[in-house]
């Protein structure tokens, strides 16, 4: 190829990038609307994007992973943690995590009841969002992951008593998958590593905290055994409370009480299986 040629060729293909950049991000401008709901933006949302910025929210956080690193990703925060959780949680951070366990640095600010609920509002849409799935992971608010996980997400380093053996039809791996591929997923607010407690407990010693927990007399619902226990637990998380102001408030769990809906009584066994075997 001669010098001619050359210059020929670096023109057409700056008028080819050109053109297809052009041409993508007009389709990119002509989807907006529907990738990011915008009929679902409402004056809430709207008030509740000037609290994120008044507060200098994304100082820490980010969303879509713009902003600051010093805290988690809040892009799908209302899916994992629900409004009951961040309710709470905005109110008093501190009842929540230990600054001096768990390094928690989370202000408290003071915000009105109507600045948590349009914050939480303009939170819900940005979930909403078609992002692609992003962020690739569930946040984990504590030191939670071990080395050695796979792609799968399964924790590869997590003590051997805490892994399922097998797989195929093995109950107790196909609970597992349901533990870390539900909506949103178990992992994303439990550990199983013993002492790891995240949004709810550590489900490490699930057997033998349950039996414990009978023998006491402080159980509240309605089971008779473990596999009833965890089943209750998914289903009306309400039944039993742990205790604890970082689980519940006013009588009321913060886990999800969509479970019921989005499982079906197969999975929901096989997920009984898979935590009763954490020994």
């Amino acid at each position: 190829m001669n010098k001619r040629q050359a210059r020929l060729f670096a023109i057409a293909s700056t008028l080819v990038a050109s053109v297809a950049l052009l041409g993508l991000t007009l389709d990119s401008h002509r989807q907006f609307g529907k990738l990011t709901n915008a009929d679902k933006i409402t004056p809430q949302v709207t008030r509740g994007k000037d609290v994120w910025h008044k507060n200098n929210c994304i100082n820490c956080h980010t969303l879509f992973g713009e902003g600051a690193y010093y805290a988690p990703d809040l892009t799908k925060i209302t899916k994992l943690r629900g409004a009951n959780y961040l309710t709470a949680y905005l109110r008093d951070p501190s009842k929540f995590y230990d600054e001096a366990r768990h390094r928690r640095l989370m202000p408290r600010q003071d915000l009105s009841e109507g600045d948590i609920g349009d914050l939480i509002a303009f939170l819900d849409w940005v979930s909403n969002v078609d992002n692609q799935n992003w962020p690739p992971r569930p946040i984990l608010v504590t030191g939670a992951t071990f080395p050695g996980t796979d792609q799968a997400g399964a924790q590869a380093g997590a003590p051997p008593a805490a892994r399922p053996a097998g797989g195929g039809d093995d109950p107790i791996a196909l609970g597992e998958r349901v533990f870390r591929s539900a909506t949103p997923a178990c992992a994303a607010c439990h550990s199983i590593a013993p002492g790891v407690n995240m949004a709810g407990p550590s489900l490490a010693g699930l057997a033998g905290r349950t039996a414990q927990l009978f023998a006491a007399g402080g159980y509240r619902g309605k089971a008779a055994d473990l596999a009833g226990y965890i089943r209750e637990s998914v289903r009306e998380p309400s039944a039993h409370l742990v205790p604890g102001p970082m689980y519940s408030a006013d009588g009321v769990s913060f886990m999800p009480t969509t479970y019921a809906k989005d499982l079906t009584p197969q999975q929901i066994d096989q997920l009984a299986a898979y935590l009763s075997s954490l020994k």
